[in-house]
């Protein structure tokens, strides 16, 4: 994932709209979270979808993981996975859609990740057609089981469904019991070097950090993906470094850089490199990236 595509899932996952559907029926859209004219009635079994379009990578990913990625009729160019997804025709890129494109594909619903961008150029058409429009912004990691369930109400896939979302949520569980109560060690996340980039009160990642026992240095910073300077990062001496950087070459370049800068963690080889788009993708791959989180974190203990 590019650093502009997680910027702003970060820093519009703040603004997203509550996620407090996930503990209603799938398929009962609330106001905020669906077009005018285009409910979803939990009564009318016929209703499950059967043409979806997805506008964002992650959605698409939990569409899958709930067993109903044969749905998808068309997504964005970045949903890239799982493999299947790749077959998938594209409408656009999730900021800039092809509306002709995507009515021409006459979806019985749209998923998006919030309110804008690609979203808000459909929502009006939509609307017009009385074609569903709902949001898929999973805050905690648990939501992220709970909206593979959900997708499987409105798929009529829920036997696929629970047995994925049990075992995500299963391991969930397991990891907070192993390592959320151990000694807390400070952690940097660095997403971006030219600028300097960081993750700073997104509730979704801290949310990683706090199963496994780590504590982002820059949680209490206004904004989700924070530009800050080399030397706050000094001043703070975190005892991790998690970096997006994923090949031997990238990940010695950034344990090199923050050594010459006298950075403690890096001299001791503490400079661990995840997957960004497992890590900052809200769907199934994002619990296995925080089993491998937890796993540097202990490591540094």
């Amino acid at each position: 994932m590019q650093l502009g595509m997680l910027m702003r899932r970060i820093t519009g996952q703040l603004a997203a709209f509550s996620l407090a559907v996930l503990g209603l029926s799938a398929l009962t859209v609330p106001p905020s979270q669906a077009q005018p004219g285009a409910p979803w009635q939990e009564s009318k079994p016929a209703l499950a979808a059967k043409r979806a379009i997805t506008l964002a990578p992650h959605i698409t990913e939990l569409i899958f993981a709930a067993g109903a990625g044969e749905h998808i009729v068309a997504t964005v160019i970045s949903s890239d996975y799982p493999p299947p997804a790749l077959v998938i025709p594209r409408i656009g890129d999730g900021l800039n859609i092809n509306v002709e494109k995507t009515l021409a594909m006459r979806p019985d619903l749209v998923v998006a990740w919030q309110p804008s961008a690609a979203a808000a150029t459909l929502a009006p058409v939509l609307a017009r057609l009385h074609t569903p429009l709902i949001y898929s912004a999973p805050r905690s990691l648990q939501d992220i089981p709970a909206e593979i369930m959900r997708f499987g109400k409105i798929f009529d896939t829920e036997k696929t469904a629970a047995a994925t979302a049990k075992a995500l949520s299963g391991q969930l569980h397991a990891l907070e019991r192993r390592y959320a109560h151990r000694v807390p060690i400070s952690v940097f996340m660095e997403i971006g070097t030219a600028p300097l980039y960081t993750i700073g009160s997104d509730p979704l990642l801290n949310d990683a950090l706090r199963i496994c026992g780590g504590v982002n240095i820059y949680a209490a910073a206004p904004v989700a993906a924070p530009q800050i300077s080399a030397e706050s990062v000094l001043v703070a001496q975190p005892k991790v470094i998690i970096t997006s950087a994923t090949d031997p070459a990238r990940l010695e370049e950034a344990q090199q850089r923050w050594s010459r800068l006298h950075l403690q963690a890096a001299r001791q080889g503490h400079v661990y490199g995840i997957d960004p788009d497992q890590l900052f993708r809200p769907g199934p791959r994002m619990v296995a990236a925080t089993v491998s989180l937890c796993q540097y974190l202990d490591l540094a203990r």
